[in-house]
């Protein structure tokens, strides 16, 4: 993307749902409301994750670095479409969408691999459960999370900066809601195979090698589950993971839609729609999810509230 020579140093614009304009207020409600309660949601658990002594374990830990990744992800692109969903001005200078790039895929493959150290923190918690405090200790636990965060990035300077070098001829008309490597490369002039090849490839791996980890995981899990004698104790664990297992599969299902398929086919409006999703519903479902099935969750909320105590 050479700036001087395509025009790209003068910004961009993010069509969005231009060519439907009776739709921008309702989408921009249904957006704004749906960023106040990622907010408010992801918030309150990092709080209750921090404040709460009940919730200092692994488990919560990685809860909390799902929120604080989900907060992140989606103040990298909500707001710049709320503006361009208000106004008649759908433009995002080169410098915002230089970092929308780099920031949203730093978040969303930082997720791939958060999702997966979740799932082996179950693991140990269900399948080893008497060493549970032995394997996940503070050290290892910050350890996987740096790993995840510090591999997101690295992923994010190879793809991004591939992105970047494509020639765009003056081309400055994005059609989708931000930029993203899929939205950027259909905007190229020049030959995009080899970065539609590393796209390709790079996702697979973040996808589904992870996800095969995940479902491997929870097998076992799975067949620990039904060897605990205490219905109450399968009970707990069944939530616990289920709950992990819903935002994996509305994470990774809308990536590997948005991602996976070919860069310069497919319906536009379906793509358009798919990133809404993963960069607006995902991170406002995640926390009601963990919380709606989570006691331990709903207990530090009334605590912390001072609405009443959780029976011991």
């Amino acid at each position: 993307m050479e700036g001087s020579s395509n025009g790209s140093l003068e910004g961009f614009v993010l069509l969005g749902i231009s060519d439907h304009p009776r739709l921008e207020t309702l989408f921009f409600l249904v957006i704004l409301s749906s960023y106040v309660l990622t907010l408010v949601g992801n918030s309150t658990i990092i709080l209750l994750s921090r404040l709460d002594a009940r919730l200092h374990t692994p488990m919560y830990f990685f809860l909390g670095n799902l929120s604080s990744l989900d907060l992140a992800f989606t103040t990298s692109s909500v707001p710049q479409m709320l503006i361009n969903l208000w106004g008649p001005d759908k433009t995002i200078t080169y410098g915002g969408c230089l970092t929308q790039l780099y920031v949203f895929l730093w978040l969303g493959a930082t997720e791939c691999i958060l999702l997966v150290v979740m799932s082996f923190d179950r693991y140990v918690a269900v399948c080893r459960p008497l060493h549970y405090l032995t394997i996940m200790s503070p050290r290892l636990c910050w350890l996987l999370a740096a790993i995840s965060w510090l591999g997101g990035l690295g992923n994010s300077l190879i793809q991004s900066t591939l992105t970047l070098r494509l020639p765009l001829c003056g081309h400055r008309r994005v059609d989708g809601f931000l930029c993203e490597v899929p939205a950027m490369i259909k905007l190229a002039c020049g030959d995009t195979s080899v970065n539609e090849a590393v796209l390709n490839g790079v996702c697979t791996f973040f996808t589904a090698v992870p996800l095969s980890i995940i479902l491997g995981s929870y097998c076992f899990i799975a067949q620990a589950v039904l060897k605990i004698r205490s219905t109450e104790g399968q009970r707990k664990a069944f939530n616990t993971c289920l709950s992990h297992l819903l935002v994996v599969f509305l994470f990774y299902g809308s990536a590997i839609y948005g991602y996976l398929l070919p860069a310069k086919s497919g319906s536009q409006d379906q793509g358009k729609f798919i990133s809404l999703f993963y960069s607006v519903v995902t991170p406002m479902v995640n926390p009601l999810i963990y919380t709606l099935r989570n006691r331990e969750v709903k207990g530090a909320l009334r605590r912390l509230l001072g609405r009443g105590r959780e029976p011991d």
